[in-house]
């Protein structure tokens, strides 16, 4: 009985009060299920991709006030000195006690702000939308035809920039040229011609297989080679060694002794004809290139082959060499121009900006360029890079020859017996030559394969279908007046490639 009443007794009384610092202890860890953590974690992930799934591959949403912080940025930094022009002008003209829109009324111009012609344009719903054309505002009477106008946006001022449309730069004046003395020798077309370095002598090869030696003063006969068995295409002139090399038709490439007039040096290696030979200005090395679509590059001496310039898909047409970079230039068929690495014997750049074969070459004297030409078009490159700088448009022909002289005149001819003469620094075409076959042949015998200046730049001498050898100069009667420049300052254009 008495330990029942002592557990009544502790039942009735209360619990212990829990001292305060008490809830101030954190209770100890308790122990958590992994198998239950990783059920949780995977529901857990499983619904916030079922949330956000949709909206992954959305872009963020933009914040208003950081694109109108990047707008002010970008329009500091670029137009910044703009504002400060406009800024200077405004306090200029406050200081002479006029203000900005008081001169634009007293002149009847609209105020800055109303610069842009407000047109009204109708969306899909058919309702007017506001907004401002790039047109800018013309005062009557005015015209804003060839100009070129920038708008300019400045804490809320439009402004309209003129700018100057480019405009091409008037021609250097250059005398016609006209026809001196025609000469007559070959029994077929007359495909080459080179002048001697000290400019005493020419020769010329043709389709009768022969090579001929003319003085060029009196145009008289000196000497006639004979070796190859079919049509020679190109013929050069050593300025370090008594050689002149020729190429043909019949795979051939041969070194003539000017001193014993016979041929010392064959260069065999091409597999079809033979069209075209360069020879380096300071080494002693030379470059042939044929139907065979590839250039192949000589020692003079040892008659090795150093490097077949492989990479054209056509007959290659022309070559130049030049002291400096590229030292190998070659056109071809395949619409394309290769600059060559001659060191490595690959290419460094080709240029495919012709639309048709492109058939001449030619360096200028004096500049670091060189000029292609094509059916299409006459362009203009800057060396070493082959970087385009004009076009001669105008000469709608087959063009087989380029040649170039120290005063910049460009001479084209085609195949239908047309030549015409270009300034080199604006493309000008101030001179159309139509040339007439010599009396009994046929009108389709106008043809000229090739043009070149001798080496005063003086005389220009052509080869032509109708087997002359044709001699042009300088009309030294013609002024600016009698002959004047037929030019019109055009706009220039996008350059068409």
């Amino acid at each position: 009985m008495a330990v029942a009443e002592d557990e009544n007794t502790a039942a009735e009384m209360p619990p212990p009060a829990v001292p305060e610092q008490a809830h101030d202890t954190q209770e100890a860890p308790k122990t958590v299920d992994p198998a239950y953590l990783r059920e949780l974690l995977f529901q857990s992930r499983k619904r916030t991709a079922q949330c956000f799934l949709t909206e992954l591959f959305l872009p963020p949403t933009s914040v208003q006030t950081c694109d109108q912080l990047w707008m002010n940025i970008k329009a500091k930094d670029q137009l910044g000195p703009v504002k400060e022009i406009v800024d200077a002008e405004k306090r200029r003209k406050a200081r002479t006690g006029l203000e900005f829109e008081d001169i634009n009324e007293e002149l009847e111009f609209p105020a800055p702000s109303s610069c842009l012609r407000p047109s009204t344009t109708t969306g899909p719903s058919g309702a007017g939308d506001n907004s401002m054309s790039l047109m800018a505002y013309a005062p009557p009477g005015t015209s804003v035809a060839g100009n070129h106008q920038a708008l300019v946006t400045t804490d809320g001022q439009q402004l309209a920039i003129n700018r100057s449309a480019p405009v091409m730069p008037k021609p250097k004046w250059h005398p016609p040229w006209k026809l001196s003395r025609v000469i007559s020798g070959h029994y077929g077309w007359v495909r080459c011609i080179t002048v001697e370095p000290e400019n005493q002598w020419f020769a010329t090869g043709g389709a009768d297989r022969l090579i001929k030696i003319w003085d060029l003063a009196t145009a008289q006969l000196k000497l006639s080679l004979t070796g190859h068995i079919s049509a020679v295409r190109g013929l050069e002139v050593s300025a370090r060694h008594p050689y002149l090399f020729s190429v043909a038709e019949d795979k051939t490439v041969k070194c003539w002794d000017l001193e014993q007039n016979k041929v010392t040096r064959h260069y065999h290696g091409h597999l079809s004809a033979v069209y075209a030979v360069s020879l380096h200005p300071t080494l002693d090395i030379l470059v042939t290139c044929g139907r065979d679509s590839v250039a192949r590059v000589w020692d003079m001496r040892t008659k090795a082959g150093i490097h077949v310039l492989a990479g054209h898909t056509n007959t290659v047409s022309d070559v130049k060499c030049q002291a400096g970079e590229p030292q190998v230039i070659t056109s071809s068929h395949d619409s394309t121009v290769r600059l060559w690495d001659l060191r490595m014997g690959r290419t460094a750049v080709t240029l495919t900006h012709h639309k048709k074969s492109v058939r001449a070459l030619t360096l200028h004297p004096n500049l670091y360029m060189f000029a292609s030409a094509s059916a299409d078009n006459i362009k203009e490159w800057m060396c070493p890079n082959g970087k385009f700088v004009i076009n001669c448009s105008g000469h709608n022909a087959i063009v087989n020859t380029l040649a170039c002289n120290s005063d910049g005149v460009l001479v084209s001819g085609a195949d239908n017996g047309s030549m015409q003469f270009w300034d080199w620094r604006t493309g000008y075409a101030f001179q159309k030559h139509q040339t007439k076959p010599q009396p009994g042949s046929i009108e389709s015998e106008a043809g000229i394969y090739v043009a070149t200046f001798d080496h005063s730049g003086s005389r220009l001498l052509t080869g032509e279908a109708d087997k002359t050898i044709k001699f042009y100069k300088e009309d030294e009667d013609a002024t600016e007046d009698t002959h004047p420049i037929v030019w019109k300052p055009d706009i220039l254009r996008a350059a068409k490639f």
